[in-house]
């Protein structure tokens, strides 16, 4: 498949100013949490581990949007589904957890964007922006609308990031004063998300027909290959449709992304449930020698 992709050159596999765009943010980051760390106001050094987590970030964001997994997802639905699972259910726990505490309060200080922020995080909202948008998108006549408008499809990635980033905060945080969820409410949380998660993704495993115009109709499929492909490399190319790439029917690659997703999905926040629960769960035991020291009987 690889060797396959090499036709559509460089800049569609590796998308060399994305790539310079992101290395522009993460030089910005190393300065802000190194040299330039007093001077905006950093009292104590920022951690390693918060550094791998937002250069990790990084990394698996130019995976998702810079990569061939970027020209992948234009060519086959089962790859788009894999970046759309890794971009909006890991990234942003990364950059969550990757930038400071003292430059998100800085932000804050904004009351606007402190008042804007603070209602998109509450849980409700949160898991409904982003499950709503997330199901929108896939809808059938606005995914291939969005897939062949280059505008459209990155204002509409970025509005559902910045949902799924919403979406995280009430789970991963780390500031005191936006813990707005306790351990068992972080629990139902991760149960309501999964849930209203599974519509979209049974939509997409159990129809019995294609859904997508941009993964089966030769002029759709092109005009959404040439967001990711330089024109001119384009109309160099001898493309019949996207069953050049398939090694499977457009049926059963559409409905293996639904279940990859699903996947996918089930894996992180199964992986999130363990660890708040058993964060849960110590700081219940933590409690127990001084509840039993308030029940003794003084002597």
């Amino acid at each position: 498949m690889f060797s396959s992709l090499q036709m559509f050159g460089p800049v569609a596999l590796w998308s060399p100013f994305f790539f310079l765009s992101l290395a522009v943010v993460a030089l910005l980051y190393a300065g802000m949490t190194g040299r330039w760390r007093k001077r905006l106001g950093f009292d104590v050094p920022v951690p390693r581990k918060q550094k791998v987590y937002f250069f990790t970030g990084i990394a698996l964001l130019y995976v998702c949007k810079g990569s061939p997994l970027d020209l992948l997802g234009h060519l086959t639905f089962t790859a788009h589904m894999v970046q759309m699972a890794v971009l909006y259910l890991i990234v942003p726990q990364c950059f969550i957890l990757g930038i400071p505490g003292p430059l998100y309060e800085r932000v804050f200080r904004v009351a606007a964007v402190r008042r804007v922020f603070g209602l998109l995080t509450k849980p409700i909202v949160a898991l409904l922006l982003f499950n709503g948008l997330f199901s929108l998108y896939h809808v059938p006549f606005i995914f291939d609308a969005v897939k062949t408008n280059m505008w459209l499809h990155a204002l509409v990635t970025s509005v559902i990031f910045i949902a799924a980033f919403c979406m995280w905060w009430p789970l991963v945080n780390k500031l005191p004063d936006w813990q707005t969820l306790s351990g068992l409410k972080k629990m139902g949380y991760i149960f309501a998300d999964g849930m209203l998660l599974t519509p979209a993704c049974a939509l997409i495993i159990f129809a019995d027909a294609p859904l997508y115009a941009t993964y089966t109709d030769p002029k759709a499929w092109m005009a959404a290959l040439a967001l990711c492909v330089p024109q001119g490399t384009l109309a160099s190319l001898d493309l019949t449709g996207p069953q050049m790439f398939l090694s499977m029917s457009p049926l059963h690659d559409q409905q293996l992304g639904g279940v990859l997703m699903k996947i996918i999905q089930e894996i992180v926040y199964g992986t999130m449930l363990f660890f708040i629960f058993s964060d849960w769960y110590r700081k219940e035991r933590e409690k127990e020698p001084n509840l039993d020291m308030e029940l003794k009987p003084t002597q």
